[in-house]
């Protein structure tokens, strides 16, 4: 099902009908978390975002809800739903098992990837680089997480790309403040795991990503708390 699009400004389209509206609801508000066009912290105002979305109050109550079950929003007795601010611990937590996942799903491709994967990981890799250029920074965000979805997928365990879709949104969400600061330097590294990949080179691969992802984890370290918007990155 495709979920609203967000534009640069961050301004989400009314949902499309005849999805179930209040899964629509939930996936346009997600998206403007996980992009930081709501970012960690902004107090969420059920008219506000009923009005944004141009639905009623019901399915967004509803979908803040099930935010807060999975630790997207906060709600505070008295005061309201908030986005999540993560602090330091969460961070470190979530791209260490990135790291894990991918840098075991490079050594895995080396061995599995074949000429279609390569085809499809170079057209990725092109359409990362100019949006790293000149696409605004949802772009950037989501042709790196396209990126590493592939890679994953041509390691051919499938267990492993089950594993990595349940963070690749938390991934984005904890990505999209470094992705101006990374830009250019990320897709060089991706340019040389996939070379590693296509010459068949496994613990070079598997070296190549555990750098590129401790890279992205020291961006995000050295952000600090990491709560800025993309904007202003």
């Amino acid at each position: 099902m495709p979920s609203p699009t967000t534009t640069a400004g961050g301004a989400a389209d009314p949902v499309r009908r005849p999805a179930p509206l209040r899964e629509a609801v939930y996936e346009a508000l997600l998206d403007l978390i996980t992009t930081r066009a709501l970012p960690p912290g902004r107090h969420l105002v059920e008219t506000e975002l009923a009005a944004r979305l141009g639905v009623s109050r019901q399915p967004v109550r509803e979908a803040l809800q099930r935010l807060s079950n999975e630790g997207w929003v906060d709600l505070r007795p008295g005061y309201g739903a908030f986005v999540h601010t993560p602090d330091e611990g969460e961070a470190e937590q979530l791209l260490a098992v990135r790291a894990l996942l991918e840098t075991e799903a490079a050594r895995l491709a080396a061995g599995n990837a074949d000429a279609d994967d390569i085809e499809r990981l170079r057209a990725l890799w092109l359409r990362g680089t100019r949006a790293a250029e000149e696409g605004p920074v949802e772009a950037a965000v989501t042709a790196n997480a396209d990126f590493h979805r592939a890679l994953i997928v041509s390691s051919g365990n499938t267990v492993l790309a089950e594993l990595a879709a349940q963070v690749d949104r938390r991934v984005r969400w904890f990505y999209a403040p470094i992705a101006r600061s990374r830009g250019q330097a990320s897709w060089d590294e991706h340019a040389r795991i996939i070379d590693a990949v296509e010459a068949g080179r496994p613990d070079e691969a598997a070296a190549l990503m555990a750098d590129h992802t401790e890279r992205t984890r020291t961006a995000y370290r050295e952000l600090g708390e990491g709560g800025d918007t993309p904007e202003t990155v």
